[in-house]
């Protein structure tokens, strides 16, 4: 019987994290992944799913340069503009093999050990990993739990079926179906609904609720469905997907609208309507841990309610985040290496790789209305921003909202061009308990489009230059 000091189970950036910060506070770790090295995010997920959308965009801006504005700096080209798309996967998979194997790397020359295969939970302290060699019973002290999730599979609609894809199949098309709808319109699938869209794919979504990504700034989705609109993708709003038969050359979805019932040509059906836990199928209920619903419930140091069991990602419950899972990860490393430290973070920002992106820290404007605020809102278009106009994207904005009592930063929304590398700012301020005048008094470069944070900012406080107070 093999003996460590911890085990981690799976190799997301929850657990690959977790295994390494193990592994440089001196913890004698093993880690078990049961297909590739970094979970669903670098393999089918967060990384695959941005390099696609980052070539679909590219090929979005060269077939259509007046829909795109480069027509209006005077680049136009001919009709002969085409998207491979075995090259693109291709290209796509490189990605992928080179972080993948990066973090092969930085796993086994931290020492911390490694092993691919299904990991079974026996009770505390004991697993078994079955590999293609055989079976290895383990023995160890800790336990860590980061087994990540799995789309949700709807009645009816069935992944084993070729015309039904979850992420994970829509990542890995080799051709481009004509026509798809989208079955959720949340951040996934709009994300992948966009780069089918501008790939040349006529998608439409369908959208249980009453407005495209629920929870979000309503500022924010009406740009979104502005744009939409634009690319001439309809959206369905409180409509239900019923059910599918297949037809001559194509699959006939059924949807219920607040009209009545419709059906939809499709010749792929994308489910993307949320993921569940991964907590089941590898021995937990053996653990008797206590849960929270169908998440494994965990205090702020990744404990489970057993001693030497803990979770971390998205099976200790949302926002089921990268990043969020690799934050707690470091937390329970440095527990279990017996340092006093807990999970304190104040926000886990979220982007939204649509078109314009969307990224938030803290509390959104309703948000913050609804927990009680008094609030002082400052928002700038990126319409007045320089540096937008110069690179012709200037749909969208930036949003502070600060605690009136106190001026204090609450939270910042921005939806707009390169959202994702401006929230770290926002992050930053939220967590710090920042004042206004903490970003408004920053000098920040120009011509940027991070001034858009600092001008938002001292916005809400009635002292803005390049906007009407």
């Amino acid at each position: 019987m093999k003996t460590v000091n911890t085990v981690v189970i799976g190799a997301g950036p929850g657990g690959y994290v977790c295994a390494i910060r193990l592994a440089q506070l001196g913890i004698e770790t093993l880690v078990v992944e049961k297909t590739n090295w970094g979970g669903v995010c670098l393999n089918v997920g967060c990384i695959p799913s941005k390099a696609l959308i980052s070539a679909a965009t590219k090929f979005s801006d060269l077939v259509s340069p007046k829909k795109s504005g480069l027509s209006d700096m005077g680049i136009s080209f001919g009709s002969d503009v085409e998207i491979d798309m075995l090259k693109l996967q291709a290209w796509k998979e490189g990605i992928v093999g080179k972080l993948t194997g990066g973090i092969a790397q930085l796993l086994e020359k931290n020492g911390a050990q490694m092993m691919i295969g299904e990991a079974t939970i026996n009770g505390v302290g004991s697993i078994t990993v079955k590999t293609a060699d055989g079976s290895e019973n383990i023995k160890c002290e800790n336990i860590v739990i980061a087994t990540g999730s799995t789309p949700i599979e709807i009645p009816g609609f069935s992944y084993k079926d070729p015309r039904i894809m979850d992420s994970t199949k829509a990542l890995a098309i080799k051709e481009l179906p004509k026509r798809t709808v989208v079955i959720g319109g949340g951040y996934i699938g709009l994300e992948l609904g966009t780069v089918l869209s501008k790939l040349g794919s006529e998608v439409t979504i369908v959208e249980m609720g009453d407005q495209l990504l629920p929870g979000f700034d309503p500022d924010v989705v009406r740009v979104l469905a502005r744009n939409l609109k634009k690319s001439k993708v309809p959206v369905m709003l409180k409509s239900r997907a019923l059910g599918w038969e297949e037809n001559e050359d194509c699959a006939s979805v059924t949807v219920d609208t607040p009209k009545g019932e419709k059906s939809l040509d499709a010749d792929a059906i994308l489910v993307t309507v949320g993921r569940f836990p991964n907590t089941t199928g590898f021995g937990l209920e053996k653990l008797n841990v206590n849960m929270d619903g169908r998440f494994i419930k965990i205090d702020k140091q990744g404990k489970t309610s057993v001693a030497g069991i803990y979770a971390i990602g998205d099976v200790a419950g949302n926002p089921m985040l990268a990043h969020k899972a690799s934050h707690e990860a470091e937390v329970v490393a440095e527990v279990i290496a017996g340092h006093n430290v807990q999970n304190e973070a104040k926000t886990v920002p979220a982007v939204v790789f649509t078109n314009p992106e969307v990224a938030t820290a803290g509390l959104q404007e309703h948000e913050a209305k609804a927990a009680g605020y008094d609030i002082k809102v400052g928002k700038v278009p990126f319409a007045a921003i320089g540096r937008a106009l110069t690179t012709g994207h200037t749909d969208g904005f930036i949003k502070v909202v600060l605690d009136a009592s106190d001026d204090r930063v609450l939270g910042v929304t921005i939806c707009g061009s390169h959202a994702s590398d401006l929230i770290s700012e926002a992050a930053l301020a939220v967590e710090m308990d920042a004042s206004a005048l903490d970003i408004g008094l920053t000098i920040h470069p120009h011509p940027t489009l991070g001034e858009g944070v600092m001008e938002a900012t001292k916005a809400a406080l009635g002292e803005a230059i390049h906007i009407l107070n």
